[in-house]
């Protein structure tokens, strides 16, 4: 093997290939910039300014067609000393870098070329995913590069543990890699380590504590941040950036002001002093994350302000470093009159954001949930995302699994993030304008309006756990997740297999069968067997595990199925009901307005329907209640048989005797709780409506 170019990324490859010729066999050369390319098997190279012809464009993003032409995006490199700092800052919110890669095969032999040594990084984490593959087959010339610039993780772990919510909110992995008892661990080898794992996948941007503020956790902005830089320098290595969530009331908190009114001279002031702090502590990093005016966060409300006035304070004191401010759109009251029927949480999003849509920055980036409501098991794409054309959004996913089991249930996500970045606002037949041979999303599609414009961030699943992500086949949902934000085409359930062979490299077919029984329709098994018909939530208050069917009902919460003796669902008609469905473009809007075309997986979030209302499987809406919630327990059960039949084969060449038993040991463990859950859910919500209904199953199987 061989290695030409400078950048300290480039040195990143040069450690990883020098460690893999040490372990594994061969050798490799590490050529100055300038030589010629040595005759080598495998050669990763920067493009030299007389490397040959100019390409006339880019790749274009998510592109992975084959093409015997020389094209490939040049310049566009951020300076980086040898050290790993960046140089000059960038043009506010513009990408830090040109990421694409070329690879070609010649007689079993593979070139990757790229401009910048970020696309060598990726480039080299390609040919590792390939492995034999990459060397074998017909000669070709291949271009890759990521559909966006922004691939995001947002991590939402406490300094401090707190009293309720523990030492990382919403996480079901242990504890944070990042913090322990109050401070910043001393020894980051975890997080250099989860760093590789990131850029393996194609993440460029981690934000490091929880969206919501505390107090211990707002002196990472000040007293701090020399651990941040700390941090920091774990992940320049591999091309990621840090971002910090940070408090509105900061000005007032750690600066001793009055007042946090965004247009107050005096608070724009502390901001800009605050960004300069911290960027001359880190010069590459990436800006602020904020949620605001939700869920009793501190936000510009208090001060007749708006959400574009809050951001836009914040993007001019981060604007000269580059910076940008990601303003969360989960905004919503949460202390409303359950009996109030004409308050839609389903509405909050977009009633607040789309009148501000051509006022934000360019540097800041409105962050949408990908459903209206919380990231729940189903629920129509967030109108927001097409709301707003004269502003940068990006989708916001979960990859912790707050409502689809919490990483103790085997639930893939990959399917569900493939359906939710597929969806088109143009209509449900509608293939836009995407060219299926170059692999471009839709412009109007979910991912094609994110891609360009703010791109894909999500909340990560990881923690001190010794299988990093509680559950094993969790870490399946991570992987999934980088790979999609580099390409959004990319089949589901093919990059499920990606998993499995780097996980379980050289598995038997009997390991990779089960694994597949389990995780390719896991995520609608959990649908079958807790909320149907896209009614959400149904969880216990707080903690959101279990069942719990009028846990949130008569709450402040606003997250409601009205069900009674006679039918359930939120009509969220124009016709009659709170107007959501309204907020949709023509076609969506007439559909789900309908009930001849709402699909029936939304049919309860759009309408509230008998139970005897007929749905298009020819089935009643209770009896699909009943049907689903048997099913999705027998699935279960068949996940179980399925692992139990290969705890044998998992131990060989790649795995010992005891990692394979502690694997095993887990993955059982996990599957009984599944089980027990999925049963548990099964007879709480068939005995609810059964009770509240008095319709019987037609089977005349057990109902409480």
């Amino acid at each position: 093997m061989a290695i030409r170019g400078d950048g300290a990324l480039v040195g990143t490859v040069a450690a990883e290939v020098a460690a893999a010729t040490a372990a594994h066999g061969g050798s490799f050369s590490r050529l100055e910039s300038g030589s010629g390319v040595a005759d080598a098997d495998l050669v990763l190279t920067i493009i030299e300014d007389d490397a040959g012809p100019q390409p006339a464009a880019a790749p274009a993003p998510g592109d992975h067609a084959t093409t015997d032409d020389n094209a490939i995006l040049r310049g566009g490199c951020v300076p980086i000393t040898r050290d790993g700092v960046v140089g000059e800052p960038e043009a506010a919110g513009e990408p830090e870098a040109d990421e694409s890669f070329r690879l070609s095969r010649d007689d079993g032999s593979v070139v990757v070329e790229a401009a910048c040594d970020r696309g060598l990084l990726y480039g080299f984490f390609h040919v590792v995913r390939l492995g034999e593959a990459a060397f074998s087959g017909p000669d070709l010339v291949e271009r890759h590069a990521p559909a966006t610039a922004m691939r995001m993780l947002d991590h939402w772990d406490n300094v401090a543990v707190h009293a309720v919510m523990g030492q990382v909110e919403r996480g079901y992995a242990g504890g944070s890699i990042f913090y322990d008892d109050g401070a910043v661990r001393a020894d980051l080898s975890r997080v250099e380590a989860y760093a590789r794992l990131l850029a393996s996948t194609g993440i460029n941007r981690v934000a490091i504590n929880n969206v919501n503020v505390h107090a211990r956790e707002a002196r990472l902005l000040t007293d701090d941040l020399p651990h941040v830089a700390r941090i920091a320098a774990a992940f320049r290595p591999w091309g990621i950036r840090v971002h910090l969530s940070v408090s509105f009331a900061a000005p007032m908190t750690l600066g001793g002001l009055d007042t946090s009114d965004p247009l107050d001279p005096a608070v724009a002031d502390w901001w800009r002093d605050a960004a300069d702090r911290v960027w001359a502590q880190i010069p590459d990093f990436g800006g602020f994350v904020v949620k605001a005016d939700s869920e009793g966060q501190p936000g510009p409300f208090a001060y007749g302000r708006d959400h574009a006035d809050g951001a836009n304070m914040l993007a001019e004191a981060v604007a000269p470093h580059g910076g940008l401010v990601h303003w969360r759109a989960f905004v919503y009251d949460h202390r409303q009159d359950w009996r109030d029927r004409s308050t839609d949480r389903a509405r909050a999003a977009h009633d607040h954001f789309a009148p501000l849509d051509g006022r934000f920055a360019e540097n800041v980036i409105v962050q949408v949930k990908y459903g209206p409501m919380d990231f729940q098991v189903r629920e129509p794409a967030s109108p927001v995302l097409a709301a707003m054309p004269r502003t940068r959004v990006a989708l916001e996913l979960q990859v912790t699994q707050e409502y689809t089991g919490q990483q103790k249930h085997a639930v893939y996500l990959g399917r569900q993030w493939s359906e939710i970045l597929d969806f088109d606002f143009t209509g449900p037949d509608s293939d836009g304008d995407a060219d299926s041979a170059s692999r471009i999303p839709s412009p109007t599609s979910v991912a094609g309006i994110v891609a360009p414009s703010g791109g894909i961030v999500a909340v990560s699943n990881v923690g001190d756990d010794e299988f990093w992500t509680g559950h094993p086949f969790a870490q399946a949902n991570l992987y999934a997740y980088g790979r999609l934000t580099w390409d959004p085409a990319a089949d589901a359930v093919g990059l499920l297999d990606e998993w499995i062979s780097l996980t379980f490299p050289g598995a038997p077919a009997d390991v990779v069968d089960a694994l597949h029984t389990i995780l390719d329709e896991s995520w609608e098994t959990y649908e079958r067997y807790t909320s149907p018909l896209g009614v959400g939530f149904m969880v216990r208050p707080g903690h959101h595990y279990g069942p719990d069917v009028d846990g949130y009902e008569y709450t402040p919460w606003g997250t409601y199925h009205f069900a009674d003796r006679d039918g359930i669902g939120v009509d969220r008609t124009v016709a009659t009901g709170t107007g959501y469905a309204g907020l949709y473009p023509e076609p969506w809007a007439s559909v789900y307005e309908s009930l001849e075309t709402c699909p029936d997986e939304l049919l309860l979030f759009f309408h509230h329907v008998p139970y005897t209302h007929v749905l298009r499987s020819g089935k009643t809406v209770i009896q699909h209640i009943y049907d689903t919630h048997f099913e999705g327990v027998e699935r279960v059960e068949e996940f179980v048989a399925a692992w139990e039949r290969v705890l044998g084969s998992l131990s060989g060449d790649a795995m010992s005797d005891d990692d394979a038993a502690r694997l095993a040991g887990r993955v059982s463990e996990r599957l009984a709780e599944q089980r027990r859950s999925a049963i548990e859910w099964r007879d709480q919500i068939n005995t609810y409506f059964y009770r509240k209904s008095g319709i019987p199953d037609e089977q005349g199987r057990t109902i409480f």
